[in-house]
């Protein structure tokens, strides 16, 4: 008789409460240098996004979800969330 192991889960793992760094992108700039140095308070840069469009959550390098900017509830005022609409999974990239 066969005996099944259970899978480890970060939630006995003591590294599962380690704090991670996320980065939430909303877009990129590809401005030439001389509007690079022409830039001032009041400037408006120009993203490759629309504002619908849904933003990316990275952990570290690896694009790990996409979603959509809101304010949080309960939060203090303008206080900015990320609701995810796409996850990746392990060992999942999200093209």
């Amino acid at each position: 008789m066969e005996t099944e192991t259970p899978e480890p889960t970060l939630r006995n793992d003591p590294f599962g409460d380690i704090p991670i760094e996320l980065t939430v992108s909303v877009g990129q700039a590809r401005p030439s240098v001389r509007e690079l140095l022409d830039l001032a308070d009041g400037s408006v840069l120009a993203l490759n996004r629309n504002l619908d469009d849904p933003v990316e959550l990275y952990a570290g390098e690896r694009l790990i979800a996409r979603g959509e900017l809101e304010e949080l509830e309960g939060g203090e005022p303008g206080q900015l969330a990320i609701r995810l609409t796409e996850v990746a999974g392990p060992g999942e990239d999200l093209c």
